[in-house]
Order: C-alpha cells, then structure tokens, then sequence
C-alpha cells in the first residue's frame, strides 16, 4: 500500500510540474507532437494536432483514475466500488479544474473546458477499468 501510495503522490508532482510549469510564449506544436503526429501519418494514420491533444489529455489522467481508485479501495476495503469509483472520478474533475482556473495566471499556458471534461475522462476509465478488475476478483458474497 505504501508503495501505491508514493506512485501516487509521484504520479501526481508529475502532472502538476507538466500541467502548470510556465511555458515561452508559443502557439506553435511542441516538437513531440508535431514527431507522434508525423509518425502516425507516415504510416498512413491521418491525425490532427487537436485529436491528439485531446487524447493526451484523457491518457495523461488515466493513471489518476487506476492509482486513486487501488489506493483508496486499499484503504478502505469497506467503500463500496461504485461509491470509489465516483469519489476519484470526482477527485480528477477538481483537480483538473485546479489546473486549468491555475493556468489562467501561468504565462504560457491556455485553459480549456476540453481539457477539463478530457481529463475527467481519462480518470474515469481508468476507475472504472480497475473497479471492473476488482470486482471480478471479489468473491460474489450473498446478503
């Protein structure tokens, strides 16, 4: 548990160092995407830039929706999976909302609504993903 706890709190310096850094004033592509767009064409895949930021965003927050949900259904066994899994979807929404109102203020970087409800995204299928694994390996107990 003390492991996934530190993942966590690791996981979570990462995304905020990424997501609130400042950045130089640009309104071109970062090099890596406009590289993963130039991979994904080459190999006959037609990709926009905002497909994939927006992608980006639903997989940048899927680790927060896996590590949230194990470390608290770790935590407290006794919560209900769905009652868990709504609380770190829950949890993802306000954080992603943290970072955005943040990046109003943060010379370089833009907020969006579609930032928000993507990443929302992306910590509710990972939840869900690892509540539909836990709950299959839960004994079917009768009441």
């Amino acid at each position: 548990m003390r492991f996934l706890r530190w993942t966590f709190a690791l996981y979570l310096a990462a995304v905020l160092v990424v997501t609130c850094w400042p950045s130089p004033q640009s309104t071109a592509a970062p090099g890596w995407a406009l590289a993963v767009l130039d991979a994904f064409r080459s190999v006959g895949v037609p990709m926009s830039y905002e497909f994939l930021e927006a992608a980006s965003n639903v997989v940048m927050f899927l680790p927060f929706g896996v590590l949230g949900l194990l470390v608290l259904s770790g935590a407290r066994p006794a919560v209900p999976l769905g009652r868990a899994v709504g609380f770190v979807v829950l949890a993802g929404f306000a954080l992603s909302l943290g970072i955005e109102l943040s990046q109003l203020v943060i010379p370089g970087r833009y907020s969006t609504v579609q930032d928000v409800v993507m990443n929302t995204t992306g910590a509710a299928v990972g939840a869900v993903a690892v509540a539909g694994i836990l709950g299959a390996r839960r004994p079917l107990i009768p009441r």
